[in-house]
């Protein structure tokens, strides 16, 4: 008959053996998570002012991947700040732009379509679609005259999951579930007319 001194042997072990199999589902969840990193972004001089162009590396996981395939479209967000320095105050607010981009999937023409505002365009796979999202070539920073030379700039860029675009049931499912999640980053760089960005 198994003393009380084994019994709790037993159970120590085996809420340890439990604790690592929570821990490495946890790590499972996580790393099948998509994120979205952006790569380099720079302001440049444009016809009409100044202009953002930036790269991103994006990875939905295979979560979101297989619903955009069963016809839940994604909605992401580029949002973009620009900031002057003032040593005497905080930072003043100059410029600030937000794209909104809808990502979906057509079961009949086999084709992802991407979005923005009125303009559509097909792509025959996942991958080319995200290589085009997270492609800023030439955005108009707004207003034209909003950047003055010999001022000190602090630019500000993400792109992000808009979780509140999602279909009702997914939006409690994706409070709960990691698998929903995309990690971002947004990217922080200081800028002066004189010289580029990151």
């Amino acid at each position: 008959m198994p003393t009380m001194t084994g019994f709790i042997t037993h159970f120590w072990k085996s809420a340890r053996r439990l604790g690592l199999v929570a821990l490495l589902a946890c790590c499972a969840a996580t790393a099948t998570a998509g994120s979205i990193e952006p790569l380099r972004a720079s302001i440049t001089p444009s016809d009409d002012g100044y202009a953002l162009a930036a790269e991103f590396a994006i990875d939905l996981g295979p979560h979101l991947e297989e619903a955009i395939t069963h016809g839940v479209t994604l909605t992401f967000n580029l949002e973009f700040t620009l900031a002057r320095r003032r040593w005497y105050w905080i930072d003043e607010h100059v410029a600030g732009h937000t794209v909104t981009y809808r990502l979906g999937y057509n079961a009949l023409t086999r084709q992802y379509r991407l979005s923005v505002g009125n303009f559509h365009q097909g792509f025959a796979s996942l991958g080319e679609t995200l290589r085009v999202l997270g492609h800023v070539g030439a955005l108009p920073i707004e207003p034209g005259n909003a950047i003055k030379s010999g001022d000190t700039y602090v630019a500000a860029l993400r792109l992000s999951l808009d979780k509140s675009q999602l279909p009702k049931p997914f939006q409690v499912d994706a409070i709960a579930n990691p698998d929903w999640s995309i990690e971002t980053k947004a990217l922080r760089w200081q800028f002066s007319p004189s010289g580029e960005g990151k």
